[in-house]
């Protein structure tokens, strides 16, 4: 039987695991990677093409949320969007596959796996990959950005370019879906630093049991399943410049420990005792009101001024008016490349309805509006009815007050329906655990007492 040549990574912690996914797999690929580090698996994507990756949930003796995976995902995602991740997992954690699934996962695997539905799974991957990268051109190395006309949106991204140059630290700030993945690469890429790592690290995400070892790394024995010397994101960094993203997530008693590597620009892996020193430029966002959180001492101060030597603020869609039409077209542009489907245009009616709604989502939103369009317009024109906006949010003219009404409400009925259960009801509102914490704080709301 001839083997398709495909390169197949499988990621797990166990041995038993991987040789058995090995045995099953090499009969029919030509590649097999078998490895237990996830950091490796993500060393051997950034060299060498991959169409698939079989990706194992956890990784930590005790921690069985599959969280780690969660976030390994959207690594891999971020790192090589066109390879296709298959997710590995026990039955108990199939609601946490199905969120993969929503997060760009092909598919999921149940342990222990039937080998034919294994087999073919993987078939079925291999064959989604050479369709995407048949339809999907390899875009320009040049990364282009929208600044538009607005007033707000000029201002931030001059500041952007004037601070591009330096080494200092930068804060920024914005709702969620404005951008601050996008402006954060836009300062590394102008930096005197292009030609070095960036690394991207999601701290909202980040479980805090795992917060030191993967930021800071560890040495061999550090904990069960330390089995090799591991750098952690910062040394990854060195030369280059890190991402510390929802960076008002981070607990308060871990505040201090990333304080003193971006004060002292030196880490201690876990396990060791003597200090690396790190030549790293930092840049941190978040959509949390950080002075607020310093009044309530909730953040530190300390650290705050820390992160803050520049701050860069990225206005919300609804302050950006005379923006829409112009970012529609660009994101438009973007999806229509994605998708081979250069001709595809706005009829005049959907450009209307871009410019009346609401965008509470952001650019985030409208991005994930117009890729979907793009994708099931029948024609080259896409009409309201492919946009799919909900009229009733089109215009949005009711007070604060009466907005925050509205959502303490929200809050409360998901956490009645998930009988109080933080995971489940922050994940149905979209929300990190440690922001719907800030939320019950803010609204006075005593999730026991409902």
């Amino acid at each position: 039987m001839k083997k398709t040549q495909a390169n197949i990574v499988i990621i797990d912690d166990k041995e038993d695991i991987l040789f058995a996914a090995e045995m099953v797999l090499k009969k029919h690929f030509e590649q097999i990677f078998v490895m237990s580090d996830p950091k490796k698996a993500i060393q051997l994507l950034a060299e060498t093409p991959i169409d698939v990756v079989l990706l194992d949930m956890n990784y930590r003796i005790g921690f069985e949320d599959g969280r780690e995976g969660i976030y390994l995902l959207k690594e891999i995602k971020t790192l090589s969007p066109q390879t296709i991740v298959i997710l590995m997992t026990a039955f108990g954690q199939v609601e946490t596959a199905v969120e993969g699934l929503k997060l760009g996962a092909f598919d999921y695997i149940l342990k222990p796996w039937d080998n034919n539905k294994l087999t073919e799974t993987v078939k079925s991957a291999v064959i989604e990959y050479r369709r995407s990268k048949r339809h999907t051109p390899v875009p320009p190395q040049k990364t282009e950005y929208f600044t538009g006309r607005s007033i707000a949106g000029k201002r931030a991204y001059a500041l952007a370019e004037k601070v591009a140059k330096t080494d200092a630290n930068v804060l920024i700030l914005g709702e969620n879906g404005t951008g601050k993945y996008v402006m954060a690469n836009y300062i590394y890429q102008n930096s005197l630093r292009a030609q070095e790592p960036f690394i991207h690290v999601d701290l909202g995400s980040l479980n805090e049991n795992i917060f030191e070892s993967e930021l800071f790394g560890y040495a061999k024995g550090a904990f069960t399943d330390a089995k090799t010397d591991t750098p952690g994101r910062f040394e990854l960094a060195h030369k280059g410049t890190i991402f510390l993203d929802e960076i008002g997530n981070v607990p308060l008693h871990l505040q201090s420990k990333l304080l003193q590597v971006i004060q002292n620009k030196q880490i201690t892996r876990l396990g060791e005792a003597k200090p690396r020193t790190v030549d790293v430029r930092i840049i941190t966002a978040t959509n949390a009101n950080l002075k607020q959180q310093t009044a309530l001492k909730l953040f530190r101060e300390d650290l705050y001024y820390r992160i803050n030597t520049m701050e860069i603020v990225l206005p919300p869609l609804r302050e950006r008016k005379e923006d829409l039409a112009g970012l529609a077209l660009f994101l438009l542009n973007k999806m229509a490349y994605k998708y081979g489907r250069e001709n595809v245009v706005f009829s005049p009616d959907a450009v209307v309805q871009i410019e009346k709604h609401s965008w509470n989502g952001n650019i985030r939103e409208m991005e994930n509006r117009i890729e979907r369009a793009v994708i099931l317009c029948e024609d080259i024109t896409i009409t309201t009815a492919d946009l799919d906006l909900d009229e009733i949010s089109i215009v949005d003219n009711r007070p604060d007050s009466q907005l925050s009404d509205m959502e303490k409400s929200a809050i409360e009925k998901a956490l009645i329906k998930h009988d109080h259960n933080i995971s489940k009801t922050a994940e149905e509102l979209g929300l990190s655990r440690a922001a719907l914490y800030r939320r019950l704080e803010k609204y006075a709301i005593d999730k026991d007492k409902l």
